[in-house]
């Protein structure tokens, strides 16, 4: 079942952070379907430091995060690596959820295609640069409503005991100051696929 409007149209950024963990994340590029579920993910409010719209500033980059909860957010990290972000919350609150880390289910053989020759397989999709890139996920996804026909996210049936889940703080945002130790990433515990 892809997940309903309903699902990122909730205020509560975090909780549906840890909520993404075993839903899987799926595109469908040129015609064809490769998806993985969701081991890692980190959650942003525009109330910290950490976000790209803290304290509600606007920039052309970020303008998708102020749309209602439902729509991908896709920026450019180090001026190469395509990042994938679930909008959350109502229009005009600026949250999204990063998508960290997936492990593969379907088109294994075009998602290694699309991130060609790996020394450990564990590295396909075991962070945020990675998991895009072999999903065909780049900046023209920017904006694109989660119930479309290119990118959505289903739930499967697949619940993850609080007992399966590790809270830990996130990762590359130092400039965040106190903001950076939140305890907003949210792994699935004993997965290989989490980013190193």
């Amino acid at each position: 079942m892809i997940l309903p409007e309903n699902f990122y149209q909730r205020t509560d950024v975090v909780k549906i952070a840890r909520e993404l963990l075993g839903k899987v994340l799926v595109t469908k590029i040129a015609g064809v379907v490769t998806s993985g579920i969701i081991v890692e993910t980190e959650a942003y409010s525009w109330k910290e430091r950490g976000c790209h719209a803290y304290e509600a500033r606007k920039t052309q980059r970020n303008a998708i995060m102020f749309e209602k909860g439902g729509y991908a957010y896709v920026y450019l990290c180090y001026g190469m690596h395509n990042l994938f972000n679930v909008v959350t919350n109502k229009n005009g609150i600026a949250e999204a959820v990063l998508v960290r880390a997936l492990e593969p289910v379907h088109g294994l053989k075009e998602m290694e295609m699309r991130r060609g020759s790996l020394a450990n397989p564990f590295h396909l999709t075991s962070g945020p640069g990675k998991l895009t890139k072999a999903l065909g996920i780049d900046r023209k996804l920017n904006g694109k409503f989660l119930l479309d026909n290119e990118v959505w996210i289903e739930d499967t049936g697949k619940k993850i005991s609080a007992g399966n889940i590790e809270a830990s703080a996130r990762i590359g945002i130092d400039y965040a100051g106190e903001d950076a130790r939140l305890p907003w990433r949210f792994t699935i515990k004993g997965s290989k696929w989490v980013s190193k």
